[in-house]
């Protein structure tokens, strides 16, 4: 990082205003154009000036480009920005007009998600509540989530399939930092609608492919899979790309259906796999080097659902598939 560069990129008032909102909470290029009432190709510009000095980082998901906070090369820069800007707020009237003013925007941004997000459960909420009715009860199978990892801080974790973002929310406050993997930017826009009001430096929502996970190896304590390895067409390689980015040492949980023969399971909602077998799931991660631990049944439905935890050895675990290992940080993903 060039010190030139990053004075040079503060020396704009919009830029000024994109590091404060930034601060707050990932924003799209989109939502940070209608806070700052400018063009989108005029706030875009200022962004690249802004990556480029190093001072935040852009990811595209879909159509979309997310903006946050640098959390790579130069964080330690970013974070006196930061500082320097919160002071410059204390001190400087107008300049704290204008970020309270923006501020009262990211109110309105926060609500536009909550309501996207509300819209799209109550499109699917028939087929959820079909679902959820096979299954045992949400609480106790969190509750036993929880209960299977207890005893130790989870650190830097990943939720795999992060989905609605719901098991990012319950195991944050256990948790040092929280990186969210989904394939699906509609999902990654549902989970981070829940998860918003979260500090912007705990959570981190990533697009990415459970096949191929965009991180460097031994980069996490704890990985979790839930209700998600019965959408792989290879989970044994799903649960390669986990031990290759656990470190050693560092635990993972996997929460899905116990081996069954509900056959529609695979027209009805796109099931891959009927569950899994003890043995099976025993097997598989034994050959990823972890070392299994018993699993927990967790009943109350027609579909049984276990938790399966285990612990990653300390020999190397080597890397499987497509994923790259030219990624630029050891916990971050690519930047789009």
């Amino acid at each position: 990082m060039s010190i030139e560069a990053v004075m040079r990129a503060l020396g704009d008032p919009t830029r000024l205003r994109i590091m404060r909102l930034i601060g707050a909470m990932e924003l799209a290029v989109g939502e940070l154009a209608h806070v700052l009432a400018q063009s989108q190709p005029r706030v875009s510009r200022h962004v690249a000036i802004l990556a480029d000095a190093g001072l935040a980082e852009r990811r595209r998901e879909g159509s979309w480009v997310f903006l946050r906070q640098s959390t790579a090369a130069g964080e330690q820069v970013a974070r006196a920005v930061a500082r320097l800007l919160a002071v410059a707020e204390d001190e400087d009237a107008a300049f704290a007009r204008v970020c309270a003013d923006d501020r009262r925007q990211l109110a309105a941004i926060r609500d536009a998600r909550e309501a996207s997000a509300a819209e799209f459960f109550a499109r699917h909420a028939g087929e959820w509540d079909r679902l959820r009715a096979l299954l045992a009860p949400a609480d106790a199978v969190e509750a036993a989530l929880v209960s299977a990892l207890a005893g130790e801080p989870l650190g830097e974790m990943l939720d795999i399939g992060t989905g609605t973002g719901r098991i990012a929310e319950l195991l944050e406050p256990y948790a040092g930092h929280v990186t969210g993997l989904d394939k699906s930017p509609e999902m990654l826009r549902l989970a981070r609608a829940r998860l918003q009001k979260l500090p912007a430096d705990r959570v981190e929502l990533i697009q990415g492919d459970f096949a191929a996970l965009p991180f460097e190896p031994e980069t996490f304590d704890t990985v979790v899979f839930h209700q998600v390895l019965h959408y792989a067409q290879q989970p044994e390689k799903a649960v390669a790309e986990a031990a290759r980015v656990c470190r050693p040492g560092g635990r993972l949980a996997i929460v899905d259906l116990a081996a069954h023969a509900r056959e529609d399971m695979r027209r009805t909602y796109a099931h891959v796999r009927l569950g899994f077998g003890d043995e099976q799931m025993g097997t598989m991660l034994s050959h990823n080097g972890f070392a299994p631990a018993p699993p927990t049944a967790v009943e109350g439905g027609e579909l049984e659902v276990k938790v399966w935890t285990a612990r990653r050895s300390a020999s190397p675990v080597a890397r499987i598939g497509n994923a790259s290992p030219g990624h630029p940080s050891s916990r971050r993903a690519a930047q789009s």
